[in-house]
């Protein structure tokens, strides 16, 4: 079953969950032919596996700590932060502490590669 997303002009909240961080689980808030905006939630010390994405995509820190890693170093995020990475960059994220965030995918067609959906491939594997 396909997760249901916001429609255009629909609000949602990207806020901070704060106590309910614990609980939550990574969604999809968004997605269109040529966009997608993940919620990924991550817990202490859980690590994202390495991928790339085909174009540029943002990481937008919302709450606790969590370290990008590319094999020509790590950006440390923290609530508020915001990352652009160029297309084709591998990466893999690794939560310092429980952590949420925002991350924005320009899609092809409805595929954030052109193997298609190695974002929305690795959220599924993240929530296994």
């Amino acid at each position: 079953m396909a997760l249901p997303h916001a429609a255009p002009l629909d609000i949602i909240n990207v806020g901070p969950l704060g106590d309910q961080l614990g609980q939550a689980v990574s969604t999809s808030l968004i997605k269109t032919a040529r966009m997608q905006l993940l919620h990924l939630v991550l817990r202490a010390h859980q690590d994202q596996p390495a991928h790339q994405v085909a174009d540029e995509c943002t990481i937008h820190c919302l709450e606790g700590d969590v370290e990008v890693v590319m094999p020509g170093g790590v950006r440390r995020l923290k609530p508020g932060n915001v990352l652009l990475l160029p297309g084709r960059q591998e990466h893999s994220l690794r939560a310092r502490t429980d952590c949420a965030v925002l991350v924005t995918l320009l899609l092809r067609e409805g595929d954030a590669g052109d193997g298609g959906g190695a974002g929305a491939r690795t959220l599924q594997q993240a929530q296994r």
